[in-house]
This record gives structure tokens, C-alpha cells and sequence, in this order.
């Protein structure tokens, strides 16, 4: 009857009701990048035990989760994979950028990111490695903050101001490097020399050694639809160095704004 009245109270404490919640938790296996145990699941959830395993033989039964019997531990399921894929084809810009960032990699001889806005994160969408590649953080797939890298920092500076309000305010701020913001203050400050610029840094913010010059890529009206980098290391180049792929990367990012704004999905084909 306890785990009953805590979970009506869970329940009710969110607008999105048992879908959001059942969303945390693929959230939540999600992070742990690995096969989780449920016991694992249960001491970071903030759901009681009897609701998170509601939810957890659900989203099984469903295919969003997949159960190991052998190792008693669950992971993303199959159906999240291809829901994954036809995000990835109709909601992101990667497909249809594809073909710019691999002449723009190889190009500049750099890696290049193409990233999304996720909310209050960055999501990379497509990454271009170069003939010498750089081991980072940043993937495929991969949701970083928006902070303290540049294509997170490009795509802030062009939000409108109650949006980026909202955004800043979701903001951990963790301090990675000597070069990382640690308030919405010194942020902002910095998100108005890249709307003034046309383009940012990243200055070792999130990682120690990697470096990147980013530029927002904007439809007609400045709507912000993603961002491209180019990144490097201190020990290859410098700032300046990136700064001097400014126009190039502008070019790309416009073609690629430009093939975005004409992106028109398939028409459905009559019943016959």
C-alpha cells in the first residue's frame, strides 16, 4: 500500500504522467552506457521499488528494454534502435549534411562535429575524423553540455532570450578545466561576442589539450537548427589557426542551412 500512495504521489507530482516517467528510466539505463542490474537502476531512481519495476517489465515487454536472463541486466532494446535510426534519418541534420562536413574534413585535414540542441544538451549528430583523428570526448550520438563546447556555446548565442533563459538556468556548470564557465554570468557575457562574431571557441573548456572553432548553422530568420566545428589539439594549432577556417566553415554550414530549409520528406504514396 506504500510503494501504491508513493507512486500515485510520483505520478502526480509530473504533467507527463506514466509516459515522461517511463522515459526517465530508458533515460536512466541509457546512462549507464553499459548493461545496469535493476538493483543498480533502484539506487538512483526516484521512483520506490515496486513503481520502478512496473515500469522496467513494461518497457521489456515492449522491446524499448532488453533483458539479459544470464546476467540479469538490462539494456536498450531493439526498438529503440530502430526508433533511434528514423530519428536519426527525419529529425536530425546528419544525412543531409553528410556529403559538406566529409569535403569540410577533408578540406581543413581536422575532425569535424555536426550537433543538435536537445533540450538544455548537446547531441552529436555526425562527426567527420580526420587522416590523424583526435581522441575525445565527443561521438556520434553522444549528449555532451552545452557550456563548455563550441557548437554548444554557437547554438546558445542565437536562442531567443526566454529560451536561452531556460536553457542557462538547466545548467550544471561543473568545472572541467581551469577554462571552464562556472556561471550563467560570465557565459552570457561570452554568448554575445559569438552573436557578434559569427562564430565561437572552444578554449580547453571541456577537455584538456582539444580545442575547436564553432559557428551556428541559422535558417533565414536565425532559428537555430544545429552547429559545425572544426576541432584540434594545442599541440597541432592554436586559436588563430582555427580562426582562419572561419570562412570555409561559414560556406558549409550555409549549404547546409540551405539543403535543411528545402528538406522535404517523402510523399505518401496513394493507396493503390
Amino acid at each position: 500500500m506504500e510503494d501504491h500512495a508513493e507512486e500515485e504521489d510520483s505520478m502526480a507530482s509530473s504533467g507527463d504522467g506514466t509516459v515522461g516517467k517511463a522515459l526517465e528510466v530508458l533515460d536512466q539505463v541509457a546512462m549507464f552506457g553499459r548493461p545496469v542490474r535493476f538493483s543498480e537502476l533502484l539506487e538512483t531512481s526516484p521512483f520506490p521499488k515496486a513503481t520502478l519495476y512496473r515500469f522496467v517489465q513494461t518497457l521489456t515487454s515492449q522491446r524499448m528494454l532488453s533483458f539479459d536472463p544470464d546476467r540479469g541486466t538490462y539494456s536498450p532494446g531493439v526498438r529503440l534502435v530502430r526508433l533511434a535510426h528514423a530519428a536519426w534519418q527525419t529529425a536530425s541534420l546528419a544525412p543531409i549534411a553528410r556529403a559538406q562536413i566529409d569535403q569540410l574534413s577533408a578540406d581543413v585535414g581536422e575532425t569535424v562535429h555536426l550537433a543538435q540542441l536537445d533540450h538544455a544538451q548537446v547531441i552529436y549528430v555526425d562527426k567527420r575524423n580526420a587522416a590523424d583523428p583526435v581522441q575525445m570526448y565527443s561521438q556520434s550520438g553522444k549528449v555532451g553540455p552545452a557550456y563548455c563546447t563550441g557548437v554548444g556555446k554557437a547554438m546558445l548565442a542565437y536562442l531567443p532570450e526566454d529560451e536561452l533563459a531556460n536553457v542557462l538556468g538547466q545548467q550544471s556548470y561543473h568545472k572541467f578545466t581551469d577554462s571552464t564557465h562556472t556561471n550563467a554570468k560570465s557565459l552570457k557575457a561570452e554568448l554575445a561576442d559569438i552573436r557578434a562574431n559569427g562564430y565561437g571557441f572552444d578554449r580547453e573548456e571541456h577537455e584538456p589539450g582539444i580545442i575547436c572553432v564553432a559557428l551556428p548553422i541559422l535558417t533565414d530568420t536565425k532559428r537555430v537548427l544545429g552547429a559545425l566545428s572544426v576541432t584540434s589539439t594545442t599541440t597541432r594549432t592554436n586559436l588563430a589557426g582555427l580562426e582562419s577556417l572561419v570562412p570555409r566553415i561559414s560556406t558549409t554550414a550555409d549549404a547546409i542551412a540551405k539543403e535543411a530549409s528545402s528538406w522535404h520528406f517523402p510523399a505518401t504514396m496513394p493507396n493503390t
